[in-house]
């Protein structure tokens, strides 16, 4: 249990904490006349980091993690199991793929199923939670609802698959056999191979951005893990629902994390800018990182108009220069006459200071 978002007062303080878990994820996709990609495709996640992968082309389940070889100490046979069991999922997909297109009254052309099933395990409470979800389309078409043990059909088209999986009592208690009991167990032994890498913690950068001096100040953090944090501006210690933006986590190319919070100043009087603060809470980490909003820290890429006068100068400067390098080179008089020397008559102009005046506004 990890507290995140905090309000408080001179009087009372109010803390609001979130129940954060750990997650294996099952997820493959099945499609038909997608260009240049297989046509059926298995990942395995655990805590959003990808450790297995499967697919038509290959035929072979793989570590996608080298910690992830530890497994074979254990179990000798995982790996070969796990290639039977996603060759057979193949087959499925394909077989679901062709019922849909029935369903829908569809014919060839791109069609993708794709089907997520897991569990999430809770290191504090050892509560377990499975689930399940089957899209097409893009569209989620059959949710699996763990707890009360059926499944919910979203679409008119999948009510008779709702009928029969739910009257399927074998196939029920084999989903909750498989993601609540194996699933944490796979689960469990996943983290304590990769304890060292799942298990860090790394710090973000938070820094203050801004495009122009009228946009939003972004609050920006990237860097860390593990990927359960949450960020926000607070104004006299409380949190912001108003005039904020907050953007998506996204993942970083070496597996950290980034997100970011927007903040509006419109509303908000210069003098009243020492009262804000980004605030970032990162899970594993007890103290807040904290950046008050301060015009020194904040990075922009922007660049001031250069005022009227500086123009004028910048402006007069360039052109006189052009000038004299003009005179000096431009008119030359050569004079040749027998026994007399050559010689060069340069006629060098005066300087001329050209203004030109320039809106510092359009």
């Amino acid at each position: 249990l990890k507290c995140f978002f905090f309000l408080k007062s001179k009087i009372f303080h109010i803390h609001i904490c979130v129940l954060l878990m750990h997650s294996m994820k099952y997820v493959y996709t099945a499609s038909t006349e997608v260009p240049n990609f297989p046509d059926f495709v298995a990942v395995v996640f655990v805590d959003g980091i990808q450790t297995e992968h499967y697919d038509s082309n290959t035929k072979r389940a793989v570590p996608t993690q080298v910690w992830m070889n530890q497994v074979t100490a254990d179990d000798p046979e995982y790996w070969k199991r796990q290639t039977l069991y996603w060759e057979g999922q193949e087959q499925y997909g394909r077989v679901n793929i062709e019922t849909l297109k029935e369903r829908f009254n569809q014919t060839g052309g791109i069609h993708v199923i794709q089907v997520l099933n897991g569990c999430e395990w809770d290191d504090e409470t050892g509560d377990v939670n499975g689930f399940g979800l089957i899209s097409y389309e893009g569209e989620d078409i059959l949710i699996l609802d763990m707890k009360a043990q059926r499944w919910i059909a979203t679409k008119p088209e999948l009510l008779e698959s709702q009928h029969k999986w739910n009257n399927d009592t074998g196939w029920l208690e084999f989903m909750e056999h498989r993601l609540t009991q194996e699933c944490p167990v796979r689960l469990k032994n996943s983290l304590n191979y990769g304890k060292s890498y799942l298990q860090k913690i790394d710090r973000p950068l938070l820094s203050l951005l801004q495009k122009t001096p009228l946009s939003p100040v972004t609050c920006h953090a990237t860097g860390f893990y593990p990927g359960k944090a949450v960020i926000f501006w607070s104004r006299d210690g409380e949190d912001l629902h108003e005039d904020v933006d907050r953007s998506q986590l996204l993942q970083n190319h070496d597996n950290t994390f980034q997100m970011s919070v927007d903040l509006d100043l419109s509303l908000v009087k210069p003098d009243d800018w020492p009262r804000y603060e980004c605030v970032f809470q990162l899970s594993g980490v007890e103290d807040d990182i904290v950046i008050k909003l301060d015009p020194a820290v904040i990075k922009t890429n922007w660049v001031k108009n250069p005022s009227v006068p500086t123009l004028l100068v910048t402006l007069s400067a360039v052109v006189t220069l052009a000038i004299v390098f003009i005179a000096v080179t431009g008119i030359l008089v050569y004079k040749k006459k027998k026994g007399e020397r050559l010689k060069l008559i340069a006629i060098v102009l005066p300087p001329v200071t050209c203004t030109v005046p320039v809106k510092d506004k359009i």
